[in-house]
């Protein structure tokens, strides 16, 4: 394809997207107007600033679309620019890494509200048991505060209600991801009742335990956010390097997808930008789990 014809492509895709993004504006526009006449009962429309449902629009599309889908998009984009099907077919390959890390961080979020719901847990529990409360009772009242025995609370109910194996329970509970600190109160409550120990002071011990536990993967979550700030600044290079081309007129897609030694180049870059970034993620993963 010719650098005019390449040329009159961009203009037209441009002017096309343009026209879809003017088109949902002001389709938008009009469905907020025609709400504030009916619950304003046909008043006068103040109407909020352009920025202001730019930015309600922009945020409700972030949410309903999910992040390995803005790889799909950002490869149409390009493939229509580059007028080429390669970065489609990429878009298309990101999809499932994209949604493969997407949920990895979903499950890492929520590790941390059930292990942030198992101290409230044993935090509530130690409160019921100094104002006098049995165990049972005082279980039964701390698990109606807080979220910590999860899917496994009826069983614990139940095992505290009716004088089941509550420690049993507990370490059975302890199985969901982040509950890990549900088998030190089986261990407190396996001693109290055995032993006749204080259940509060346990509790207690118990409590400050995750807590540090918790602020300790804190801190270094936060000492390591520099280094992962660096990995994904190095993973934008090229993409820096592809814009900055652009701007001289050098036309760096043309000749990474229609040039034999430009996709070759494509190829060896993108495998070693992969590997790059994992490589540089699975050292951070390493210093998180040590």
């Amino acid at each position: 394809m010719a650098i005019g014809e390449t040329a009159d492509v961009q203009v037209s895709a441009a002017v096309a997207c343009a026209g879809i993004a003017a088109w949902l504006m002001s389709g938008c526009r009009t469905g907020a107007r025609r709400a504030r006449l009916l619950l304003a009962g046909g008043g006068a429309e103040a109407g909020p600033p352009r920025q202001e449902w730019v930015g309600a629009t922009w945020r409700r599309l972030r949410e309903r679309m999910r992040p390995e889908a803005w790889s799909l998009v950002a490869g149409l984009v390009i493939a229509v620019i580059g007028s080429s099907v390669v970065p489609l077919l990429l878009g298309a390959a990101g999809v499932p890494l994209l949604g493969r890390v997407r949920r990895a961080s979903e499950a890492r979020r929520v590790r941390e509200q059930r292990g942030d719901a198992v101290i409230a847990l044993c935090g509530a529990l130690a409160g019921e048991v100094r104002a006098g409360r049995q165990p049972g009772e005082a279980l039964r009242g701390a698990a109606r505060d807080s979220d910590g025995l999860g899917d496994g609370q009826p069983v614990v109910l139940a095992a505290a209600r009716f004088g089941g194996d509550v420690p049993g329970a507990l370490t059975e509970a302890a199985r969901q991801p982040g509950a890990d600190g549900l088998v030190g109160l089986a261990a407190c409550w396996r001693v109290a009742v055995d032993r006749g120990a204080g259940l509060a002071a346990g509790l207690d011990r118990l409590e400050g335990a995750l807590r540090a536990e918790r602020d300790q993967r804190a801190d270094m979550r936060a000492q390591l956010a520099g280094s992962r700030s660096t990995a994904s600044m190095l993973a934008g290079l090229p993409v820096l390097g592809l814009l900055l081309g652009t701007a001289l007129g050098a036309d760096p897609l043309h000749v990474l997808l229609h040039t034999g030694p430009g996709l070759g180049c494509l190829l060896v870059g993108g495998v070693l930008e992969g590997v790059g970034l994992w490589w540089a993620l699975r050292i951070v993963r390493g210093a998180e789990a040590a």
